[in-house]
């Protein structure tokens, strides 16, 4: 059963049909481009950004949804998860806002679906101008990340058995264990987590929605190639207590992209917009923010 505050969250959004199938989606605001675009990450969904969203302009425009397969969205037993097919949805979601020009937010998993976009977009494939991305804590270069026990076990043979075994205990352990110790994961963060996760009684789904992981290694090329030489305003920001995309990814995309603008979180670990909203807040502000102008 979803917990009171997710409950709430819930009703602030609606269930859209999006590709054939059913998608949460979150909306507000009719304000000034760019739309803001959230991308969520793995195993959560859009209720990550809620705190995040409260914090900002009544009239930024913004949208966020649940990936088929997480959170409030559909977890068809029959899909195959990929990241195009969420990176489709995005598209089609955007077009619906009627948006012309995007700036993108993507956590984790969000980031390989963000780095999806801005290839099509180096390619003139999106219908839409994406104007900038804010990227933070995604294992983007799977060879420097750390992929947690649950996540190895999930990609492995044992997957099925993990899956069946998995409880409300086990999670909270796994998932507090990439919070930071001065921002620790909280009973409540954890039950609405967890009540998110075993929305629609199919826990099973989890297992294929890891496919993206699969996926980063088959489009390295692809997508490292589009953090390296797409030519929009790209800024990261890193909790720097991450120990799954650690520092080490970080330093990684600086090598692969030089110069790119970072906004370092020292206190925080892989979710700071739950660990610390106003820090990504006020990080999103300088992302958005216009560049000085030559000779200033």
């Amino acid at each position: 059963m979803l917990t009171e505050r997710v409950q709430s969250w819930r009703r602030d959004g609606a269930i859209e049909e999006v590709l054939g199938r059913e998608l949460f989606v979150r909306r507000r605001g009719g304000g000034e481009a760019p739309l803001l675009l959230f991308l969520h990450g793995f195993p959560s969904s859009s209720y990550d950004w809620r705190e995040l969203l409260a914090l900002r302009p009544p009239d930024e425009a913004n949208v966020c949804f649940d990936f088929l397969g997480f959170g409030l969205s559909a977890k068809p037993r029959d899909h195959v998860y990929t990241l195009a097919w969420q990176a489709d949805a995005a598209e089609e979601i955007v077009r619906r806002a009627g948006a012309r020009r995007v700036f993108v937010v993507g956590h984790d998993m969000g980031t390989s679906v963000a780095t999806e976009l801005m290839a099509r977009d180096l390619r003139g494939e999106l219908g839409f101008e994406l104007c900038g991305a804010l990227l933070f804590n995604g294992s983007m270069l799977l060879h420097l990340a750390k992929p947690t026990i649950g996540q190895r076990l999930l990609r492995g043979p044992l997957g099925p058995l993990f899956t069946r075994l998995s409880s409300e205990r086990g999670f909270r352990v796994q998932f507090g264990r990439i919070f930071s110790p001065a921002h620790p994961l909280s009973p409540e963060e954890a039950a609405d987590q967890w009540s998110l996760i075993v929305e629609g009684g199919d826990r099973s789904i989890v297992r294929r929605t890891i496919h993206y992981m699969d996926e980063r290694e088959r489009f390295t090329e692809r997508w490292h190639g589009a953090l390296r030489d797409w030519p929009g305003a790209l800024t990261l920001a890193w909790g720097m207590h991450d120990p799954v995309a650690r520092v080490e990814v970080l330093r990684g995309i600086e090598q692969l992209r030089p110069g790119v603008p970072v906004i370092e979180l020292p206190e925080l670990a892989h979710y700071p917009q739950i660990e610390a909203p106003a820090q990504i807040s006020a990080a999103l502000d300088a992302a958005l923010a216009p560049a000085p102008e030559a000779g200033r």
